[in-house]
């Protein structure tokens, strides 16, 4: 399972309205190797489902994940914060043993 917050979940509709995408373009969350620990994460819209990807919905939005990316990502939810720390959408994966400082790769 996969969830969102709902800071996560207002981001992504305003984003969505912004790039004038349609209700039907959901997210996709994916796995890369590359980054300062070993592996980064991919989050971007996609209008098609492919027949492997395991779907997940979380207060309404559909999130999209390839099987391999799922290993790394089960538990994870998917958050969004606009501090003066930083603004972006951040990945609190339990299954990370190690992040880098930005918050964009991990290891495990």
């Amino acid at each position: 399972m996969i969830s969102v917050t709902d800071k996560a979940k207002e981001r992504i509709m305003g984003l969505r309205n912004e790039e004038g995408k349609s209700n039907d373009h959901n997210i996709r969350v994916s796995v890369k190797g590359g980054g300062c620990s070993g592996l980064m994460y991919d989050l971007g819209f996609d209008d098609k489902i492919n027949p492997a990807d395991q779907v997940f919905e979380d207060k309404g939005i559909k999130i999209l994940v390839d099987k391999k990316s799922l290993l790394y990502l089960i538990g994870t939810t998917l958050d969004f914060s606009d501090g003066l720390n930083g603004k972006g959408f951040q990945f609190i994966n339990p299954n990370a043993s190690r992040t880098c400082g930005c918050g964009e790769s991990f290891s495990v």
